[in-house]
Formats: C-alpha cells, structure tokens, sequence
C-alpha cells in the first residue's frame, strides 16, 4: 500500500493537476500575493477550503460509490465558479482516465462508463476511483490535502513569487495545518459541504479574464 500511495503522490504521476494554480495565478496578477507572507496565507486557506468543499464529497463517494451521479451533481451545483468548475471536470476526466488506464479492470471501466454520463467531478471521482485500486479512505483524504499543498507551493515556483527552497519550507511548516485539517474532515458528510474562501473563489473567476496566462485555472 505504501507503493501504491507514493506513486500517487509523485509528481510524474499524470493527473493534470499541475495545469491549474488553484487561483494562485489569478491572485498574484491582481496583487494580493506580493511575497512568501500572502502566499502562506493563501495556501492556509486554499487547505482550509480542499477541506470543507472536497473532502465531504470524496468521502460520501468512497462510502456509497454506487451514488456517483447524485455526488456528481451536487459537485455541478456546488462549483457556481466557472472556472473551478470547468477546472474540476477536467481534472476528474484525466484522474480517472489515468488510473484506468494504469491498473485496468472490468470494475474501472464500469465506473468509466458511468462517470461518462456525467460532469466527472474530480472530488467524487477520486473517492470512487481511489477505492477501486485499493486505497483506505485515510489515505486518499491524505492525499488530497497533501497534494493541494504540493501543487500551490509548485505554482507559486513557476510564477515566480517563491523559490524551490521557499517552497519546500512553506511545504514543512504545513505539517500541523495538514494534521489538523485531517482530523477535523476524516468523517466530513455531504452535508458539511462549505465555500470558506469566497474572495479566494471570485479571484479565481478572474482567470480567464487574464491579459496572459500560465495556468488553465
């Protein structure tokens, strides 16, 4: 299982997440991350917000994958932003196109064929299909706030508002947000469902309306 996980989590790892900044690159263009300071408090909120509007319908859809649609729906309704909502649906399609393509089975392409009649939302997505390769619901949760650290820290490198050594150390100082944020979202439900960063969410609105662009989202 430890495999398993760490091949997950590296990034050569195609999941296509490292297109999006998560609205990084649309707050940085509008000034409101000037330096390492902003960023650690933009990456404190964006955990904040995985929490509360990700883990509830990751874990609804690990416990009742036979509910995908209805998950899937709530996701649609859930993500009025567009551009998060196009972001999500794209990440959720390569997700699960990777991991079906990775460790094929009769069993992933069932769940393939159903989330083709839907918006594919990458938080319902990656609770069904996380569990079907045999990941515990612990660690899946783990892997999404891991990796929403991971990959603003990454964005924030490639836009230039830190270096990899900065980056790295914001990734450590994380530690204590992660535990904590674990063990406040381990039994999240459907109807813990929440948007805790709405001027993080109107930033990212913005991204299209970019003069130039780095990142889809």
């Amino acid at each position: 299982m430890d495999w398993l996980t760490w091949q997950i989590v590296d990034s050569a790892f195609p999941t296509g997440a490292f297109a999006h900044s998560y609205g990084l690159e649309a707050a940085w263009q509008h000034g409101e991350i000037g330096g390492p300071a902003e960023l650690r408090g933009f990456l404190h909120a964006s955990l904040l917000q995985a929490a509360h509007g990700v883990m509830p319908l990751v874990n609804a859809a690990y416990h009742a994958p036979q509910q995908l649609e209805a998950l899937d729906r709530r996701a649609d309704l859930f993500l009025l932003n567009t551009v998060a909502n196009r972001a999500s649906r794209i990440q959720g399609r390569t997700l699960l196109a990777t991991i079906a393509r990775v460790w094929p089975s009769s069993e992933l392409t069932h769940v393939s064929r159903r989330a083709a009649a839907t918006s594919a939302h990458v938080a319902p997505i990656t609770g069904v299909a996380f569990r079907t390769i045999g990941l515990p619901l612990g660690t899946i949760q783990k892997v999404v706030l891991f990796s929403t650290a991971r990959l603003i820290g990454s964005a924030a490198v490639r836009l230039g508002i830190v270096g990899s050594y900065e980056a790295q150390r914001l990734q450590s100082d994380c530690a204590p947000w992660l535990d904590d944020l674990f063990r406040r979202s381990a039994l999240f439900e459907v109807g813990d469902l929440a948007q805790t960063s709405p001027i993080i969410d109107l930033l990212q609105a913005r991204h299209d309306r970019l003069y130039s662009r780095l990142f889809q989202s």
